[in-house]
């Protein structure tokens, strides 16, 4: 099991959600379907601010996608996601800060003139990022190894 904490208000506006309370169970389903991840046997439970995920994603990277998708919405402060596949992941969570750009975060996390890498973290963080100058304070990305 995951336990992944998220800004409450910040992320995709989905009716049903204010920063005291996450979208409900059926619209979040439907945020992470909107990405194009499989959702059948996906089950998701809604406390408040916390949203419970379980399932078998097929792999560590759409496990943490999903997760992303889920808690980078408004009223989502913590995502606990039960899925086997993670304990596989590789990636370390980021959170955007005010400035930051891909390539910036490039160098923080691979290191002085790895700004170029930039690419990989926008790739990981495919399809909830649509462009690299798309990013906004508070958004958790993921940043895989290179």
């Amino acid at each position: 099991m995951g336990l992944f904490n998220f800004i409450k208000s910040v992320g995709e506006k989905i009716f049903g959600a204010s920063e005291a309370q996450a979208a409900p169970a059926d619209a979040l389903k439907a945020e992470v379907a909107k990405h194009g991840f499989d959702v059948q046997g996906l089950d998701i439970q809604v406390e408040g601010n916390t949203v419970k995920v379980s399932g078998e994603p097929t792999n560590a990277e759409i496990a943490e996608k999903i997760v992303l998708a889920l808690g980078n919405t408004m009223g989502v402060a913590t995502v606990e996601a039960n899925f086997a596949a993670l304990q596989k992941a590789m990636s370390k969570m980021y959170e955007v800060k005010k400035g930051d750009t891909l390539w910036k975060i490039a160098e923080a996390n691979y290191g002085k003139g790895k700004g170029d890498k930039y690419p990989v973290i926008f790739e990981a963080n495919k399809p909830m990022l649509t462009h690299p100058d798309k990013i906004y304070p508070g958004q958790i990305l993921r940043i895989p190894p290179l």
